[in-house]
Parts: C-alpha cells; sequence; structure tokens
C-alpha cells in the first residue's frame, strides 16, 4: 500500500475541480430556477432520453415480479420499524459495530461530522481522499469542507465525475450527470483530466466504452495511490453491524477494500432492524432504480478484518435534521426513502426542469418534500418546493417504500401558506378588516371613505391593487359603490330611524 503523497506529488496533482456554486442555498426559488432550466433544450432533450430509458426498464423487471405490491409494503413496513423504534435500533448498531472493531461518531448536523471528518483525515497525515457516491456527504457539503482544509476528494463514480470535472452540481440522485450527452462528455474529459491527473487520450471519441476506459484509466491511479477512503451506505443493518452499498460500476468496491482508512457516513434513517430486511430492499432497490434484477455489486463490511480490506473503519451516523423529520407523524414517511430516484424518473416536472432547478442535492419530488422536512422553509427554495409538483400521484405509484408524496406536499404546501400568511399584505388586510368589522362606527366611517373613492374613480374598473398583485391578475376589484346602505336609508327614509331599528 502506498503512503500518503507528497509535496510533489500534491503539485503534479491539482486540487479536484469545484463546482461553480459551491452550495445550492441562495439559488432563486424553483419558478425562477426552473424557467431558466425549460429554456435549456439540449438539457430537456437528455433529460427526456434519460428518464424514458430508465422507466421501461424498470417497468420491464417489476413486471416479472408476482408480488411486487407485497414487496412494497414489506420494504415500507420495515422500514417503518426502524423509524418507529430508531432509538434502540440504532444503539444495537453501535454496540455491534464496535464489537466488529469498528469506530463510531454521532453527529448533531453537517458541520460537527465535518469536524469529525477532517480531523480523521488530517489524523493519517492524508492529504486526499477518494469516495464512494454519496448523497448524504454532498448533503453536507463535505468536498467543501475537505478543500478548506487543504484535502482533495476525489469523487470515483463515473456519473460523479463527470459533475466533479465539469465543476456542475449534480441533477439526479442516482445518475448525477443525466443531464449531460455523450459529446458534452467527451469535450468534459478532454478539457479537464490532464488537469487533474491521468489526462484523456486525445483520440477519445465519445462512445460509452470510450469514455468510460478513459474514466477508468484516469481513476486507477487514484485508487491505488489513496489511503482513505470515504463512502455513505445504502443500508446499516442494526442486529450484525454490516453496512451495504449498492453499486453499478465497480469503483465502490475499490474504495472499500484497497485504502487503509475507511470512513463511512451514514443518515441515521439508514438503519434496518435485521439482516432478512436487507432481502427485501435488495429486491426493490435495483428493480427502482437502474431497472436491474440486481445490482452488479453489493458490498458489504462488518467492522475490521486482520489482512482483509481497510484496517481501521469510522462510522459517522449523521442527524442533520432527521430527528426534526421524525417528530412529524405524516413527513417522516420521507425518511423511508433508499434513494432509488424512481419518483424523478416518472415525474413530468422533473423532467422538464430538471434536478439543479430543486436547489438540493434532493431533486425531484423527494426533493420536493426532503429538502423542506430537513431544512425548514427559511429560504424561498425551500418555500417553493412543495409547489414544484403536479400532484399526479406518479411519484407513489413508483415509490417502492409507499411514500406518500403527494399527501405531503399538500401538507407541506398548507404549511408554507399559513407561515407566510402572517406576514403577507392579505394577512395584514385581514386584521385590518377584522379591527373594521369590530366596531360599526369605525365600518360606517369606512363605508363613507369608500364612497369618497368611488367619486374619484367614477366609473373605472380596478385592476390592480398593492399588494394584492397576483389576486387581481385574474379577477377584478369590484368597484366602490356611490351611496352606501346606510346613507341610502337616511336619504330615502330620514334619519329618525335606523335600519337595526326598522327591522
Amino acid at each position: 500500500m502506498s503512503s500518503a503523497p507528497t509535496q510533489h506529488d500534491a503539485h503534479r496533482h491539482p486540487a479536484p475541480p469545484q463546482a461553480t456554486s459551491a452550495t445550492f442555498i441562495g439559488m432563486p426559488d424553483f419558478p425562477h430556477a426552473a424557467r431558466k432550466a425549460l429554456a435549456n433544450t439540449q438539457q430537456r432533450h437528455n433529460l427526456a432520453h434519460a428518464t424514458a430509458t430508465i422507466r421501461a426498464k424498470r417497468a420491464q423487471v417489476v413486471g416479472e415480479v408476482e408480488a411486487w405490491e407485497d414487496l412494497r409494503v414489506a420494504g415500507a413496513e420495515a422500514k417503518d420499524e426502524a423509524l418507529h423504534h430508531l432509538p434502540p435500533y440504532l444503539e444495537q448498531l453501535e454496540t455491534n459495530l464496535i464489537s466488529r472493531g469498528a469506530t463510531v461518531h454521532w453527529a448533531r448536523d453537517g458541520a460537527e461530522a465535518n469536524r469529525i471528518i477532517v480531523d480523521l483525515v488530517r489524523a493519517k497525515g492524508a492529504q486526499e481522499v477518494v469516495k464512494v457516491k454519496s448523497m448524504t456527504t454532498q448533503e453536507i457539503e463535505l468536498n467543501e469542507a475537505l478543500e478548506a482544509a487543504g484535502i482533495d476528494a476525489w469523487e470515483t463514480d463515473l456519473a460523479e465525475l463527470i459533475v466533479q470535472l465539469g465543476h456542475d452540481l449534480p441533477s439526479h440522485i442516482l445518475v448525477p450527470a443525466i443531464h449531460r450527452n455523450r459529446a458534452e462528455i467527451r469535450e468534459i474529459f478532454l478539457r479537464e483530466m490532464g488537469q487533474v491527473g491521468r489526462p484523456a487520450p486525445p483520440d477519445l471519441t465519445d462512445e460509452p466504452a470510450r469514455l468510460a476506459e478513459a474514466a477508468r484509466l484516469h481513476l486507477r491511479e487514484k485508487f491505488l495511490r489513496a489511503t482513505v477512503a470515504i463512502s455513505g451506505a445504502n443500508f446499516a443493518i442494526a442486529d450484525t453491524g454490516t453496512l451495504v452499498v449498492v453499486e453499478s460500476e465497480g469503483n465502490g468496491r475499490m474504495c472499500l477494500t484497497l485504502p487503509q482508512t475507511l470512513i463511512s457516513v451514514v443518515g441515521v434513517e439508514k438503519v434496518l432492524p435485521s439482516f432478512a430486511d436487507l432481502g427485501t430492499m435488495l429486491q426493490l432497490l435495483p428493480r427502482s432504480s437502474t431497472g436491474e434484477r440486481m445490482n452488479p455489486y453489493t458490498s458489504m463490511w462488518t467492522g475490521v478484518h486482520d489482512g482483509d480490506g481497510p484496517q481501521e473503519v469510522h462510522v459517522v451516523l449523521l442527524d442533520n435534521g432527521r430527528s426534526h423529520v421524525l417528530a412529524d407523524e405524516l413527513g417522516r414517511q420521507a425518511l423511508r426513502c433508499i434513494r432509488c430516484s424512481a419518483c424523478l424518473n416518472v415525474c413530468p416536472v422533473y423532467e422538464r426542469a430538471g434536478g439543479h432547478a430543486y436547489g438540493s442535492v434532493y431533486p425531484g419530488p423527494i426533493g420536493a418534500v426532503l429538502n423542506p422536512a430537513l431544512r425548514g422553509t427559511g429560504t424561498p427554495i425551500d418555500r417553493s418546493l412543495p409547489f414544484a409538483s403536479s400532484l399526479c400521484g406518479a411519484c407513489f405509484d413508483a415509490c417502492p417504500v409507499r411514500i406518500d408524496i403527494p399527501a405531503m406536499l399538500v401538507d407541506l404546501r398548507t404549511q408554507v401558506v399559513d407561515e407566510s400568511s402572517r406576514r403577507s399584505p392579505e394577512a395584514l388586510g385581514m386584521k385590518a378588516a377584522a379591527w373594521t368589522f369590530g366596531d360599526h362606527r369605525r365600518l360606517e366611517a369606512a363605508q363613507r371613505a369608500a364612497t369618497l373613492g368611488s367619486r374619484v374613480i367614477g366609473n373605472r374598473t380596478i385592476r390592480s391593487v398593492p399588494g394584492l398583485g397576483a389576486w387581481t391578475q385574474a379577477r377584478d376589484v369590484p368597484t366602490p359603490p356611490r351611496e352606501t346602505f346606510r346613507q341610502w336609508w337616511a336619504r330615502t327614509h330620514g334619519d329618525s330611524e335606523s335600519p337595526e331599528e326598522s327591522s
């Protein structure tokens, strides 16, 4: 096993390229981001072709399983069992991991997880790490934290490599570079690979086999050189302490076996009660994600094994808002998610807008519920996401663990409206109306003021009211009457008797 790279090595292999935007937060809200994405016709073509291909493959392999709905129910029940009794299952997982030689760390949020990981990498004297594709590490922006600490993080998944070399951001859970076509990938490889390692061959074509070969040769030197690897986990088995990663390329297997130190970042919702539950998940996940009966590579590791694989294993159990989601009786369904991306591939909104418009590493229907649940609705992008759906229900039909995304979207919409209404012009108007109607003298004064306004406006139609622009886009405001009922009564019946007294 080679040692950590020297200063000379670091000079020969510059830091990995970073995305032009270091974070999704701060992006415009979904309607504005989607409008820009809709104008990108090449991206829309790429997405339509890719999602249609995946949908067709999934439909074929799912159709082969007679008891598919029973499998869905079993998967949902296994996840719910873990979520409803999460503390004891996590403690069981920790006990079994430690008994088999792993070190367990607990992280409240992304910042704490990043500090733990940076300290672990520094303690090994490493200046670089190789990474298995991991949504969780993207969620906490680990690459940026490592870069700030002077540590290079190399993505080894082919699609993640494309995104990293392209100074881009992922746009799909399963296929982060789904918005790129083969010609674009070829140009990225030719332009960028030589800047951070072995260059792409000058005669590179856009044939998939040639592109994959260029990536394999580029990554091989990094696999053989790295002493620290970072992974996530698809599942964490409580009763055995086993972590599981499924993949299609073999890069994960290289990261999980070659380096001396392995750091796995695992969201607390990834726990499964028993090894028996894994059988259900390994039938649901590959069919729902890649349209395969079984993933080409399924790697499992349980602690440390002398002379076999990493000799130092660390597991970082991450909360990062998950406990908050768990407290929501309806919203906790989002924590069932096994990151298959089936909901993205059937969503008509995602297919047209793409993943970047969602402002998170979790795009599509699941992102529209998971992001506001994890992050709250304090930013424009998170407030807009529950409305980034037609509520057609295709996502629920496709979800292998039966997450009722449409119901959660409606619930989140209610929450957003309730929160925004407290400070909206409409809310202020309702408060003013309540004050006015609370006393007949104030109401009479308001009515008299309205008739004065009518005399100024005349017969013109009111088409816009400050603060109510969106409301008046679809309707006209009634013109105030020139005379109120009280004024008419006084004029026709005299001032001796009011309408109330007459009735």
